[in-house]
């Protein structure tokens, strides 16, 4: 592994736990659950860059530290994507490329979730290439919950997992998924108990790196094109959800959240 690729990194870790695996930990040691701010966003959005050019990586294992893969960004700094005009383009740009970056890397990325699975992480999660997640991992999308349209990563990728009706009762709704859930919905590779998460992602990454690497980069090359045919829904659904940062309902799910309540938002329709 090139330490300086990785160097410049400070809300992600690096281990090689075995020939030619490359694990990333997302951590935030400011927070009790590993939430994201401003600074795991960014590096999540390029860090595939560095990753795909890394020859002696032949498969990614993403993780999160301890009990928590990543519980959503932090209050602070949606705060300010609603207050600051050019730091919500910042966070839709990279937004963008973090769903995109993992789609184009020509390494095969494993994703590993327990705990909480929701916001960037999630995304970058739902767009790896194998998912794995323990029986009590809780992946929730929960945009509309906050008055935002479901937009970093859904329309891009759950109706081709679980189907249409389950994609719009799960996005509309913000109720939670098990590991366990999922996986019989199609929405992960694999469900496995809780304490057999970290053998099995590695298990499935060595096989992987050990394998016909231009075959399997070029088989993930050749899948991903149905990714590539939804970036328009992708694309106007992002859109849709920074749209969304400048109006009422936000603050109002902003605020619920924050004083743990039901939200109350205004009763207006869409124009």
């Amino acid at each position: 592994m090139s330490a300086d690729r990785y160097a410049k990194y400070e809300r992600l870790q690096f281990d090689r736990p075995a020939e030619g695996v490359l694990r990333v930990t997302m951590i935030n040691p400011e927070s009790a659950r590993n939430s994201a701010d401003a600074q795991t966003h960014t590096e999540l959005a390029y860090v595939w860059r560095d990753i795909d050019q890394d020859e002696d990586v032949g498969a990614v294992i993403l993780r999160g530290a301890e009990d928590a893969f990543s519980a959503g960004m932090e209050f602070k700094d949606i705060e300010k994507i609603v207050a600051s005009h050019d730091f919500r383009m910042r966070v839709w740009k990279e937004a963008r490329d973090i769903v995109y970056n993992v789609i184009n890397c020509g390494k095969p990325i494993i994703a590993a979730m327990n705990g909480p699975a929701v916001g960037a992480g999630l995304a970058a999660a739902m767009v790896c290439d194998i998912t794995i997640a323990t029986k009590s991992a809780k992946i929730v999308d929960g945009h509309t919950r906050l008055g935002v349209a479901a937009g970093d990563h859904s329309a891009i990728v759950w109706p081709l997992l679980c189907g249409m009706a389950k994609a719009k009762y799960y996005l509309l709704t913000c109720d939670a998924i098990t590991g366990e859930e999922a996986e019989k919905l199609g929405l992960i590779s694999l469900c496995v108990e809780d304490g057999e998460l970290e053998a099995r992602s590695l298990e499935v990454a060595s096989k992987l790196a050990n394998g016909a690497r231009i075959a399997i980069s070029h088989t993930k090359y050749a899948l991903n094109n149905w990714l590539r045919m939804m970036g328009p829904n992708f694309d106007a659904s992002l859109a849709l959800e920074f749209l969304a940062w400048e109006g009422p309902e936000v603050r109002e799910g902003l605020d619920s959240f924050k004083e743990r309540r039901a939200p109350n938002f205004p009763k207006t329709s869409p124009v």
